[in-house]
């Protein structure tokens, strides 16, 4: 037994020095089979993993770590059933519902991101499209934020139209988040109230407004590893600026409420394989790393995860900012922001 592990690592070794040439040398991302090759290695090598997704992470967007905060504007009663989220209609979580925030109590908790060391304060809105009260709203919290911060402002408030995407750019959204959450054949077991296609519109209108788009989704929902990748390259194609990688939190009430967290290692390969397949995004720990990740929750960062979100979620509890702040100084990582985020 211990030859044939022996063996297995030593052609990852090999593996892995072929692909060291290819990104860092011939700057060729993996293919979709090499990807797939590499969820197959044993959790022994993914140390050996880690230590090439790091390096290309410091040649693709250099030494470094993007903080950012997140704001439920509006929480409860969501009309599409995304069957992982307990904001839905469709569900009866128990979470604290509220109205859309006022614009001053948006700035109150935009100024105290900004003291945590964030750069990028994103306004979140669960909702399937937006009201036309309930943009305008939005647009006047936008306009005090940038006016009594220096924060970057993103959004995520759902489906746009295409005059509400490009109002957003001209009221100075940098980012725009819409995750597509699953790989296309995977999707219809996550939501039945809207389609993939529907989801894709909006991201490749969040670009055409001249807003960076953030996109990405969630691991541990059933789908199988192989569906994984096949996200990781749905992703990819899109050609985004941020890909946040969320862990699913199970929610009381949920049809996914009875799945368990995957395994810590697992998450870890996870976002190594993701940063061999899109070697120059930012790569954005987010929900769920703190029951998922756990203890490794360093090791995450390390494998490839430069972007973090701190503080709390948007009907779950973050870890201490401060912890957070703690690890990106123990792992001798310096905080980056929108202006030096290249090499």
């Amino acid at each position: 037994m211990y030859k044939i592990k022996s063996r297995l690592v030593e052609l990852f070794s090999v593996s892995n020095f072929k692909l060291e040439k290819q990104i860092l040398h011939d700057n060729k991302s993996i293919s979709f089979d090499q990807a797939i090759k590499l969820t197959e290695i044993k959790s022994e090598q993914v140390l050996e993993l880690t230590s090439l997704a790091r390096k290309v992470t410091v040649k693709y967007k250099g030494d470094g770590v993007f903080l950012r905060s997140i704001i439920s504007a509006k929480t409860g009663d969501c009309s599409a059933d995304c069957s992982f989220c307990s904001q839905s209609v469709h569900f009866s979580s128990p979470i604290s519902k509220h109205a859309l925030l006022d614009p001053d109590e948006v700035l109150e908790a935009a100024i105290q991101s900004q003291k945590l060391g964030a750069f990028d304060f994103c306004l979140v809105i669960e909702v399937k499209g937006q009201s036309k009260n309930q943009f305008e709203k939005v647009l006047e919290s936008i306009k005090l934020v940038k006016e009594k911060t220096n924060l970057e402002i993103g959004c995520s408030l759902g489906s746009l139209t295409r005059d509400q995407a490009f109002a957003l750019g001209k009221a100075g959204v940098w980012r725009y988040n819409h995750n597509l959450e699953a790989c296309r054949d995977f999707f219809p077991n996550i939501c039945t109230t809207h389609t993939y296609d529907e989801r894709l519109d909006t991201a490749k209108l969040v670009k055409e407004a001249g807003m960076e788009l953030c996109c990405g989704g969630i691991i541990g929902m059933g789908e199988t590893v192989e569906q994984r990748i096949k996200f990781a390259f749905e992703i990819k194609e899109l050609d985004p600026h941020t890909v946040p990688i969320n862990f699913l939190n199970p929610r009381p009430g949920t049809p996914l409420g009875h799945l368990k967290p995957i395994p810590s290692i697992e998450a870890v390969k996870t976002i190594a394989i993701w940063r061999l397949i899109m070697p120059d995004k930012v790569l954005m720990s987010g929900g769920g790393r703190e029951i998922t990740l756990r203890d490794l929750q360093s090791m995450g960062v390390v494998a490839g995860a430069n972007g973090m979100i701190i503080g709390n979620y948007l009907t779950t509890e973050g870890r201490p900012p401060e912890d957070d702040l703690k690890m990106i100084e123990d792992l001798q990582m310096p905080i980056k922001d929108r202006y030096n985020n290249e090499v």
